[in-house]
């Protein structure tokens, strides 16, 4: 096939995209009139506007000094990429929960075409600013360069993470600019009703809400909970013993208010602890289950002669469970309708109303929902979580406690619980010791969620002086993958043990985690030629003819296509045995129902596009990814006959 190509080949991105082209073009989308040959007319644009166009000389806005670079940054394209650590991962190949090692900007980034828009909740711990902690070191002109450096994959000499003193003339300037990049593209990651929740202390809260105002819009702001630390720090005129929970949403009236029910349906697996006699009439609770109260009852559209249970009349109870087994009459509707509850399917009368379901809560106590409705948690939080139990929780899995105040993983579950449910993903871009992560395993345990969670953690150094660093952990981003690593055995544990038996889990629960690691593209960059020689700038260009650094590999190479191409991190890599020609890997994104095949060949051959064809059904929309060096123009004309062809 010869024929003059329908559609020319294409390149593959080198870098992530460009946030500043991508509002372009939702602008474009919005004010055609507005955007020419790509970019704005800003004239034209206040003629669509008409009105609303502020024009006057003073009016209300926000800044400091470095906003601007701040600004540069975010819009600046990563240039960088995420390579896998199998070796530090758990359940690589079957897990979706994601821990990503690098400076979280750059890392946001390279994540942004992959997941915009598919986030239902962002929490995040950040420096709260004190002149004690970390803040991150951004540099306008190489922010990857910078990173490289602080974490030893560049020779340097200087690999100390510094603190921001409040000696420096920008004390407050630095942090906002830090916070502003961050949050701005974070609130990309956001879908229409998701919510983001930052910690935070006096120091930094008014600042932290104009900008997340500026940010988000102040008609997104939802709230800004109080929350009771059970301690406090006496130095100062007063005990301080709270901090702050700011929380905004990408479109505040999308977002419903939480739903009433907060308890956990009885698990698949516990339906053994129900027996039932084999009348069709009787249905037996055995001793050990427990009820919130004597006067509960239980009643629906069942359809039997009997349309309810009290279930006081007949069962005897001692500390709140049932003392001795009992049976109960039940006509054979209401004992399908009850194992139905049980086993935490949802059910609705005849007139299409959720009726009543049984349900454990968090103790092991059944109960069941007597009506659907929403509640409207206080913004003061005093009964969930302390300060404390957040290093208790620290030294029961290390035996020690190895950061500083982490959060409690109960706080945590609190705020998931409001607005996320099965499936939903759950970021954190500070995560410090993993505890949202901790708190996302946890709650998908209690309710047979499927949640995932994506942390994102600079590797900062700890300090030689205390407990982590004499523990064998280098930096933070050690401990919270450990972290996970030893929340993820204790679960099993529990499985195997009988203690939670999730055999009958409608998924298989997911324990594991993927670990990968910011580093340098495995693509060449161009820098430039020092020395304005010709021969000089010749032999550069022979370079590029291989696109590739020298040490890359295969599996690097294909994760970095699969973010510049906007998969997911969970795509599936899979060589294919049926093409004998060249080395093809089909990758797939279930999340997104796309895929395109790849071959990293010196050398393509035409057979291997034919056998794509026939044995995997390749397509004229399908997409296949080759190396530029392996084509020749010819070639390059026959395979877009075939399918979709870029190259790299």
């Amino acid at each position: 096939m010869t024929e003059k190509p329908t559609k020319p080949k294409e390149s593959v991105a080198e870098t992530a995209p460009n946030l500043v082209e991508d509002r372009i073009e939702q602008l474009n989308a919005l004010f055609p009139e507005a955007v020419s040959e790509g970019k704005v007319d800003f004239a034209k644009l206040r003629q669509s506007l008409g009105a609303i166009v502020d024009e006057r000389p003073e009016r209300y806005a926000f800044t400091w000094a470095g906003k601007k670079d701040a600004i540069r940054l975010l819009q600046t394209p990563s240039r960088a990429t995420l390579i896998p650590a199998i070796e530090e991962s758990v359940d690589f190949d079957t897990t979706r929960h994601l821990f990503l090692e690098g400076d979280n900007l750059e890392v946001l980034k390279l994540l942004y075409k992959s997941y915009a828009r598919r986030v239902k909740m962002i929490y995040i711990d950040p420096p709260y600013n004190t002149g004690k902690d970390f803040v991150y070191p951004d540099n306008f002109a190489d922010p990857l360069d910078t990173y490289l450096k602080l974490t030893g994959q560049k020779d340097n000499d200087g690999n100390h993470l510094s603190s921001n003193p409040e000696t420096n003339g920008r004390y407050h300037s630095a942090w906002l600019s830090m916070m502003y990049s961050r949050l701005f593209v974070a609130r990309q990651f956001l879908r229409e009703d998701g919510v983001i929740f930052v910690s935070i202390d006096d120091k930094e809260i008014y600042n932290l809400r104009i900008v997340m105002n500026e940010i988000f819009g102040e008609e997104n702001f939802i709230s800004e909970l109080v929350w009771n630390l059970g301690t406090g720090t006496e130095a100062g005129h007063f005990t301080r013993s709270h901090e702050y929970i700011l929380v905004y949403a990408r479109s505040k009236p999308t977002v419903p208010y939480f739903p009433t029910s907060d308890r956990t349906p009885i698990r698949h697996g516990a339906l053994k602890k129900i027996s039932h006699a084999n009348p069709a009439s009787e249905i037996t609770f055995p001793a050990g289950i427990g009820f919130e109260g004597k006067d509960d009852v239980f009643s629906g559209e069942l359809g039997g002669s009997e349309k309810q249970i009290i279930v006081s009349d007949e069962m005897i109870f001692e500390n709140g469970k049932l003392k001795v087994p009992v049976t109960l009459k039940a006509g054979w509707a209401m004992k399908n309708q009850i194992l139905s509850w049980l086993a935490g399917e949802e059910t609705f009368d005849s007139k299409g109303q959720r009726v009543k379901q049984f349900y454990f809560n968090s103790q092991g106590i059944l109960w069941y929902e007597k009506e659907r409705g929403t509640r409207h948690p206080k913004t003061a939080i005093n009964n969930i979580a302390k300060t404390k139990d957040g290093t208790n929780e620290m030294k029961s899995l290390f035996g020690q406690s190895l950061v500083d105040y982490p959060k409690p993983v109960e706080l945590i579950k609190f705020l998931i619980s409001l607005n996320t449910q099965s499936n939903d993903i759950v970021l954190d871009f500070f995560a410090g010791s993993s505890t949202t992560a901790q708190a996302v395993l946890e709650l998908n345990r209690e309710d047979l969620g499927n949640r995932r969670f994506i942390m994102v953690q600079l590797p900062e150094a700890t300090d030689p002086k205390k407990p982590a660093k004499q523990a064998g952990f280098d930096t933070i981003a050690d401990i919270g993958k450990e972290r996970i690593r030893r929340v993820s055995d204790k679960m099993k544990n529990e499985e195997q043990n009988g203690k939670l038996p999730l055999k009958e889990h409608i998924a298989p629960e997911d324990l594991g985690f993927k670990v990968f690691k910011l580093a340098e593209s495995n693509y060449r960059q161009w820098t430039g030629v020092e020395e304005k020689d010709p021969e000089k700038y010749v032999e550069t260009l022979k370079l590029f003819e291989e696109p590739f650094l020298p040490d890359w590999k295969p599996a690097n190479v294909i994760y970095e296509v699969v973010l510049k191409e906007g998969y997911s991190l969970n795509a599936t890599i899979e060589e294919i045995k049926q093409v004998e020609t060249n080395i093809v890997h089909r990758v797939a994104d279930a999340e997104e129902d796309q895929f395109f095949f790849i071959c990293l060949d010196p050398q393509f051959y035409l057979q291997t596009v034919k056998s794509l064809e026939r044995k995997m059904g390749l397509g004229r929309d399908d997409l296949l990814i080759v190396r530029d060096i392996s084509l020749t123009d010819a070639l390059a004309n026959n395979i877009v006959q075939y399918c979709r062809l870029k190259t790299i």
